[in-house]
């Protein structure tokens, strides 16, 4: 869908390279411009041949060009590559792009087309803007991790980064959004996407709730304190989930158990004073995960199984739809998009060897010699 659109990248580590490879895997060129000693989720934690997975898993289709942007002849560079492209993408803190020459107003002159994104943790402009922050930061200042508590009301850490996944989310679509104006206006536009605010938005369902009936987690009826919305353990320590909110869905499950006196209770508490709801806990534990696998292909009844991470490439479900694969790179890929074009895996592109494109991009965007560009890497511009 978005063939024929450039989009120059110079964000590192997660939310940004997340954002573009959205893009890039809707058909944009994306081409991502790093230091010389490459993106530092080359070499984060965990290795697959050399490259750090967080690397791998965000940035397969993309194009590489290293530029010293600390060094004059490297921010003309810069500045030449905005010209010929779309749309701008960043992470630095606030002003760093400033102090490079390569800040909005600067790109707007050079092109006053461009889509000009910003992602930061709290924004251009508020009283954080220039403190050092992480997802964790972000959802906890949001709201979202007061919905993440065990039993005794603690907070339970996240083993997902939610803020640099639904940021990446809220930029690609800030970015389409942006887009479809130029296509109306014939204007640019300059983004600030503030990875807090984007989880904040998360919470409009919430604050609601909140200010109106002092509910602190949202609609009380999906908050598992219901017997027909909650998450039962199985007989081999596994667990389901249930969301047979609607009565047709309760009234079809207790059908298919056998337990119709089970009925009247669709609406009541998930708590021990709850003889129904002891009924169907035990019910859960007297047969194994796979066995309410094979239960929920027969009855339509809101039942699904908690999967952990390493099912998902086995999963009946994922595999119909074609949510992941292997590459002809030999990478697992998860797919962005949802129509057909991810489902031919071998034309995924690997994630790009720090600078393969270099050479390409200034020979054929800019125009350059390649005895010029001999000269740009003699002096560690390029």
């Amino acid at each position: 869908m978005l063939d024929g659109l450039r989009v120059l990248d110079f964000s590192q580590y997660l939310p940004g390279p997340y954002a573009s490879l959205r893009l890039a895997d809707q058909g944009a060129e994306v081409i991502k411009v790093e230091p010389l000693t490459g993106d530092p989720a080359r070499s984060l934690g965990a290795k697959k041949r050399g490259n750090g997975l967080v690397f791998l898993a965000n940035n397969r289709n993309k194009k590489s060009v290293t530029i010293n942007v600390k060094e004059p002849k490297g921010q003309e560079i810069a500045l030449q590559l905005m010209e010929e492209s779309d749309v701008v993408l960043e992470s630095f803190r606030p002003g760093v792009m400033e102090r490079l020459g390569l800040g909005y107003e600067k790109a707007k002159h050079a092109n006053p087309n461009i889509i000009y994104c910003s992602i930061t943790g709290y924004g251009q402009e508020s009283s954080l803007s220039h403190f050092g922050s992480h997802d964790l930061n972000y959802v906890a200042m949001s709201g979202i991790l007061s919905q993440l508590k065990d039993d005794q009301g603690k907070p339970v850490h996240p083993t997902i980064t939610f803020a640099d996944l639904v940021g990446g989310i809220a930029a690609s679509e800030s970015i389409l959004a942006a887009l479809v104006q130029r296509g109306i206006k014939g204007t640019g536009a300059y983004i600030d996407l503030s990875l807090t605010d984007a989880m904040v938005s998360m919470m409009n369902t919430h604050i609601h709730f909140a200010e109106e009936i002092n509910k602190q987690n949202g609609v009380p009826q999906l908050s598992g304190d219901m017997i027909s919305y909650h998450l039962y353990e199985t007989k081999d320590g596994r667990y389901m989930s249930l969301g047979a909110l609607e009565p047709k869905f309760w009234v079809n499950f207790c059908h298919a158990v056998g337990k119709e006196h089970w009925i009247p209770a669709h609406m009541s508490q998930a708590r021990e004073d709850n003889h129904v709801y002891n009924e169907v806990k035990q019910l859960f534990l007297s047969h194994s995960q796979e066995e309410w696998i094979s239960f929920l292909h027969k009855v339509d009844c809101c039942l699904a199984p908690v999967l952990e991470c390493g099912e998902l490439v086995g999963s009946s479900y994922i595999q119909e739809r074609n949510l992941i694969g292997a590459s002809s790179a030999g990478n697992i890929e998860v797919a962005t998009t949802y129509d057909e074009s991810f489902a031919r895996m071998n034309e995924v592109e690997a994630p790009p060897a720090l600078s393969q494109h270099t050479e390409e991009v200034l020979e054929q965007l800019l125009k350059m010699e390649k005895a010029d560009i001999a000269t740009l890497k003699d002096k560690k511009i390029i």
